[in-house]
């Protein structure tokens, strides 16, 4: 039964399972996510499983995940075990996992019987040949001079292949379908391979392995799959999904539908190109946070509900658009600006000493863990004479409209006082090392009993009871929207300054934080305890996102 249409955004896809239903074409909604194992799953990816998961739930059906494995040159066990987690983190869970090494047996036997009725010929042509005879996307193919072998010489061929008498690239099966085609799919596409590689699922026990268009509808198909769904860019291989099926004897006959696939700006989102960034070194790894994987968004501090809530506001449709990088960070402020606690931090730290605070004495201030929820508590902090302050929050020779710390200004400090600069401190090369203030006892808590007013308000630490600490600040890993559009090389437009660590200083419960934990930094953004990096007492802190969106505005 359907979700409730209030609930759930209609699209397309949503409109032909309805149809389908009430047609009685079929009787329950069963999808699949086959992701290939070279790689961490990334944003793209979380599209495609929110797509084919939450369809699954929406309709009381089951969703199975299958690994795509018919590559074993490029996929590992590793891969495997952190796309599950990534399916978990996200908030889902499949029917069963199957993999498409599971049905190479029977996937074998729909290739003979194609071979028997004369629909797939071994070819001796190497694959540069067969690039040259397919031919260009204006004029027709050449057929290759092994396609007309008699059925028994291909299938002696076929089984000489799987016993493996033959080297990797000497010969491969493909289908006889149409070498003048305006579909270049369809121009007798390949469809096994010899590769004497040892499978991660399978070992040694096949030593020829299927191409992706061939095993990936009678997978469909062995899975019952009522709709496959897939990215556009595989519409113009649905013609050749449909003439596998339609001439072989598969125990369904699924279809397949595509969706536009989410791309997004200030990133890449090519599986080929994200291994080149972790091979050369560029990021630290397909969890650095910076990267666009999935587990990278989480590491930096994202959550699963944001990840849902983009691809919700994505939608669904069949029109290929990019996604501006300020839609996904106004995900992640929405949701940890209504679930994460408050703390103070200072990341470019400034002594400020209160002259007229009594030495040697410190106090205790309350601080709310959350403005709008009270239920969530509050915190002491302890505060005293001697503070430290960000240093952009000084200026010695302000503009007019500066409206925080200057010689002879009055500014509120966060739940405290109101100070007033009444001299600066320099070393010898004139470099500010202190500011001095004096404050005003009667303004605890930020209040003024004479009505006065200050414009601003500034955070601030203790400088006695400071947690120091490392915060890492990531910004985005490009600095134009497009990677490689106008240098040609995407490497060419990685931003210098995406990853920048700092000596940072904390109020005192933030020295307990746990790995995991999100926290607002008053006036700077939210920041996630590093769950790899973190130790008991040394949390170590990674920005996931400012509070507002000023970077593009920055760098125009």
């Amino acid at each position: 039964m359907s979700k409730d249409e209030t609930t759930t955004p209609a699209n397309f896809i949503r409109q032909i399972i309805d149809e389908d239903l009430a047609a009685d074409r079929v009787s329950q909604i069963v999808t699949r996510f086959p992701p290939e194992p070279n790689g961490y799953l990334h944003i793209g990816h979380a599209k495609a499983i929110c797509l084919n998961f939450g369809i699954a739930g929406d309709y009381d059906g089951v969703c199975y995940l299958r690994f795509d494995d018919t590559n074993p040159i490029k996929e590992e066990s590793r891969y495997v075990e952190a796309i599950k987690d990534d399916i978990h983190w996200l908030g889902f869970q499949w029917k069963e996992i199957r993999h498409t090494s599971d049905y190479f047996e029977t996937l074998y036997s729909r290739a003979v019987e194609l071979i028997e009725k004369g629909l797939a010929y071994v070819d001796d042509l190497s694959m540069e040949e067969i690039r040259e005879y397919r031919g260009k996307w204006n004029a027709p193919g050449q057929e290759s001079p092994y396609r007309n072998r008699p059925v028994e010489e291909n299938l002696d061929l076929f089984r000489r292949m799987r016993a493996g008498e033959f080297e990797d690239g000497s010969r491969v099966l493909r289908a006889k379908i149409d070498m003048a085609s305006s579909n270049m799919n369809m121009r007798d596409p390949t469809l096994y391979r010899v590769r004497k590689v040892t499978h991660q699922n399978t070992g040694d026990e096949w030593c020829i392995y299927p191409m992706y268009d061939f095993a990936h509808c009678l997978s469909d198909a062995e899975e019952h799959i009522s709709h496959s769904l897939c990215s556009l860019e595989f519409e113009d291989n649905r013609p050749l999904y449909d003439w596998v099926l339609d001439n072989s004897s598969p125990p369904s006959r699924p279809h397949q539908y595509e969706f536009a696939r989410l791309n997004l700006e200030y990133t890449i989102l090519s599986k080929r190109k994200l291994t080149l960034l972790v091979d050369t070194g560029k990021v630290s790894g397909w969890d650095d946070p910076r990267m666009p994987t999935i587990s990278g968004l989480r590491r930096r501090g994202y959550t699963p509900e944001s990840i849902r809530d983009l691809c919700d506001r994505v939608g669904v449709t069949k029109k290929d658009s990019v996604v501006e990088m300020g839609v996904l960070e106004n995900t992640i402020r929405e949701d940890l600006d209504r679930t994460a606690p408050r703390a103070m931090a200072v990341l470019n730290p400034l002594k400020l000493v209160i002259t007229n605070y009594p030495e040697g004495e410190s106090e205790e201030l309350d601080a709310a863990n959350h403005p709008q929820k009270p239920e969530m508590g509050s915190r002491k902090i302890p505060f005293g004479r001697e503070l430290y302050i960000e240093r952009d929050d000084f200026m010695e020779d302000a503009p007019k409209k500066f409206f925080r710390l200057t010689p002879g200004c009055e500014v509120r400090l966060r739940y405290a006082y109101f100070v007033t600069c009444t001299d600066v401190i320099k070393d010898a090369h004139g470099h500010i090392t202190e500011v001095h203030c004096t404050y005003d006892p009667a303004t605890k808590g930020g209040g003024s009993p004479d009505g006065r007013k200050v414009k601003g308000t500034i955070h601030w630490v203790s400088a006695p009871h400071a947690v120091e600490t490392q915060v890492r600040l990531y910004d985005r890993l490009f600095t134009t929207p497009v990677p490689g559009k106008d240098t040609g090389d995407f490497m060419d437009d990685l931003n210098p300054d995406s990853a920048v660590t700092v000596k940072a200083f904390l109020e005192p419960a933030l020295g307990a934080a746990e790995p995991g934990s999100h926290f607002q930094f008053e006036r700077l953004g939210y920041f996630f305890v590093d769950p790899i990096d973190s130790a008991p007492q040394r949390p170590v802190f990674n920005r996931t996102v400012t509070l507002r969106d000023s970077w593009a505005k920055g760098r125009k």
